[in-house]
């Protein structure tokens, strides 16, 4: 699946999948997917469905907004890792947090800040994305 869009792609991708979705035309599998993990979150219907006054919407988490884009995205990412055990190991740790704690939705949510911590490192250091960093932070979830 390998989906790597600029911020705009992204947006566009999600505006377009959910306004596909609502007039019943058809999907692509990965825009399926990403229907189906915007339908468990009904807070962010509202955004996606005016793409000219959100398109360009900055989320600053200094004002403690949540960037519902980066938040789907995030999700889509953890599908395809799940999906294709990449990293090797990721499966299986999410296997154990769904367990863990009872849904496969907040076992995403706890890898998700797990992940980022991964790329937030990896930016202030200035190096490609650790996974031991990943897996480091999943093993204290």
């Amino acid at each position: 699946m390998l989906f790597n869009p600029s911020r705009d792609e992204a947006r566009n991708f999600l505006f377009e999948s959910w306004r596909k979705h609502r007039a019943k035309e058809l999907l692509t599998p990965l825009e399926d997917l990403a229907v189906q993990l915007i339908a468990k979150h009904p807070e962010y219907f509202a955004v996606l469905e005016n793409p000219e006054r959100n398109q360009d919407q900055d989320y600053l988490p200094e004002h403690g907004a949540t960037n519902p884009f980066l938040h789907l995205m995030m999700h889509l990412t953890i599908e395809e890792q799940i999906s294709i055990d990449q990293p090797k190991g990721i499966r299986a740790h999410f296997v154990r947090l769904t367990q863990r704690f009872e849904s496969e939705h907040d076992a995403q949510h706890r890898m998700m800040e797990c992940l980022s911590e991964m790329i937030w490192q990896a930016q202030r250091n200035r190096t490609q994305p650790d996974a031991a960093i990943y897996f480091a932070c999943l093993e204290h979830q």
